[in-house]
């Protein structure tokens, strides 16, 4: 679905928006997905071992293309501090350019939304270590 190009647009946005916040974002995409997005999501997240930064503060955008379904979470750290509609605006931002065909910019879009969001939480502090890889990991 996504190009090389479009990856290292998507790792760029990543690598920007973490300069934001002392948060970790990173986004996976499965082929399919034929369970609760939100299932998996947890699932890969545990894979991905992101569970495991200082401050519990990653967040991952999982998108499943082929069924169309997206899911965002975050770690304990940053969902014991933010109201339950945390994420919405994220979401929506990716929703509305997936619905105009743009995937890159939809899920750029988020990115930026979440490291805007996460910094209120979570902000950039000096000497901050990149905890996660800003690559995007796949089950294609």
């Amino acid at each position: 679905m996504l190009t090389e190009k479009d990856k290292d647009l998507i790792q760029d946005a990543i690598a920007q928006a973490e300069l934001q916040t002392s948060g970790e974002i990173r986004v996976h995409i499965d082929k399919e997905c034929e369970v609760d997005p939100v299932k998996r999501a947890i699932e890969v997240f545990e894979e991905l071992k992101m569970h495991e930064t200082e401050l519990r503060n990653g967040v991952l955008i999982f998108i499943a293309f082929s069924n169309q379904k997206l899911a965002i979470i975050g770690d304990k750290g940053i969902n014991e501090l933010v109201p339950s509609n945390f994420w919405d605006s994220t979401r929506d931002a990716m929703i509305q350019l997936f619905k105009e065909g743009k995937f890159t910019e939809g899920i750029c879009a988020a990115v930026n939304e979440a490291g805007k969001q996460l910094s209120t939480y979570f902000p950039l502090e000096e000497g901050d270590v990149n905890e996660l890889s800003n690559k995007i990991s796949t089950n294609e």
